[in-house]
């Protein structure tokens, strides 16, 4: 197994020295070293050369989010953030700036709970460590080039002829991934839209909190018993599946808090089996980047119900374990890079 070269940025020394316990378990991961700022981390980069970074946002004399915008731009690395929760908010914008991932610190202050972390972190050291970041740069530019086209979007005709449900999961490199795709929808879209990203719990709120504030559509966390609308976007909670349920004319949200057995949360496998049952051949299914295999089966179920399907191409697919499984099971009608998709999805709501 090739040997993945590790450099930590923390200003806490306690952190550094945690961070380098629980990645010296896995022995594939060698730790070249550390940093306490931005700036340390920018010469150690460059004299050091890792494959991953694990990068604390708050620090002293440069700040994670400087440092982000250099090594994108100068020397794009895959970058995980490991962040206190007060960092709910600017998260999302180092994920806009190029980290490919971020973990939830157990607490801000230093102390042993940090080794809560050690079996996620070395799992998405893993899965990222080699990359082509020319696909995550090829995503940011896409992105901003969504941001400058969001007020031109026209609208569409308000009556769907074929689609009541568009159904969107993904995992890591998610986040501007969805953003990226709801840039584009027309604000009247025919057709009501739920997502299940795995995220931590609190961090969904502000994801589309985020997203309500620079899409035309309407985008909010779901709450239970929520009903489905056109234009609306509902976010599946973090900590929670989404499920959906018929009741009388309308279909609403079923929240159902995530068990210890459960791999994936939200589930997006759970959300599209129930979204394939109410909606039967009027649902649309999305899946988008991500490690794992979470959405293979509810793919499946949406094609047994005569719904479609949309998967993002290995082309644009920051890590492909998601689409790849999709794929393989024969669930994709269409296989797009995701510059596509969003027209893909205008289309297929309108077709007859």
């Amino acid at each position: 197994m090739k040997e993945i070269r590790a450099l930590v940025v923390d200003d806490s020394p306690y952190n550094r020295q945690t961070i380098i316990k629980m990645l010296q378990h896995k022995p594939s991961i060698k730790v070249v070293g550390t940093a306490s700022d931005g700036k340390e981390a920018i010469s150690k980069v460059i004299k050091l050369r890792p494959d991953v970074v694990t990068l604390d946002l708050e620090m002293p004399t440069m700040d994670g989010f400087t440092f982000l915008r250099w090594i994108m731009k100068e020397f794009p690395l895959p970058v995980i953030v490991v962040s206190a929760r007060s960092d709910d908010r600017s998260v999302f914008k180092a994920l806009e700036l190029g980290a490919v991932d971020f973990i939830v610190k157990p607490t801000a202050k230093a102390s042993p709970e940090l080794q809560k972390i050690r079996d996620e972190l070395i799992s998405k050291i893993d899965v990222v460590a080699h990359l082509e970041m020319t696909k995550m740069k090829a995503n940011l530019d896409l992105l901003t080039e969504n941001k400058d086209k969001r007020r031109k979007m026209e609208e569409v005709s308000p009556v769907s002829k074929n689609i009541e449900l568009i159904a969107i999961g993904a995992s890591t490199g998610g986040p501007p991934a969805i953003q990226s795709i709801l840039l584009r929808l027309p604000r009247n879209i025919p057709a009501g839209i739920v997502i299940s990203q795995h995220m931590p719990e609190g961090f969904t709120k502000h994801f589309a909190e985020r997203l309500d504030n620079i899409s035309p559509i309407c985008v909010k966390e779901a709450e239970h018993g929520e009903v489905i609308e056109q234009g609306t976007a509902l976010i599946a909670p973090g900590g929670y599946h989404m499920l959906l349920e018929q009741k009388g004319k309308e279909v609403t949200t079923v929240l159902r808090k995530r068990s210890m057995a459960d791999k994936y949360v939200p589930s997006v496998d759970i959300m599209m089996k129930s979204a394939a049952a109410v909606y039967g051949r009027k649902v649309l299914g999305v899946i988008l980047t991500g490690m794992g295999n979470d959405g293979k089966d509810g793919m499946k179920a949406i094609k047994d119900h005569k719904g479609q399907t949309i998967v993002e191409s290995a082309e644009t697919s920051v890590v492909f374990g998601m689409p790849q499984e999709v794929i393989s099971a024969g669930a994709a009608d269409k296989i797009l890079p995701l510059k596509e998709i969003p027209e893909e999805i205008i289309k297929r709501c309108m077709m007859d």
